[in-house]
């Protein structure tokens, strides 16, 4: 196989590597609006207990967050930065 029929099929295998790497994305947005769903049921059954109900959500979402951040990462990485073309020098 030539260099440049190698290279091909290493982007295209990076491109959909990066897909599929945002397909993780979809579990943080469902349960970032699950969760904001929930913490507005208990402000309405406690209001007084907004403050700390806000604030636990908030940090729920920003660690279920993460994990939408992490395979956006990875998605660039094989986009841009791609460290499996450098193994094709040869």
């Amino acid at each position: 196989m030539d260099m440049l029929t190698a290279k091909t099929i290493v982007l295209a295998a990076s491109a959909v590597g990066a897909g599929l790497a945002m397909i993780a994305g979809l579990g943080p947005g469902i349960g970032e609006g699950y969760a904001a769903g929930k913490a507005v049921e208990a402000v309405a059954r406690q209001p007084e207990a907004k403050g700390n109900i806000i604030s636990t959500m908030i940090l729920g979402q920003a660690v279920s967050e993460s994990t939408g951040i992490y395979s956006l990462v990875i998605a660039l990485i094989l986009l841009y930065a791609n460290p499996l073309l450098s193994s094709l020098v040869g």
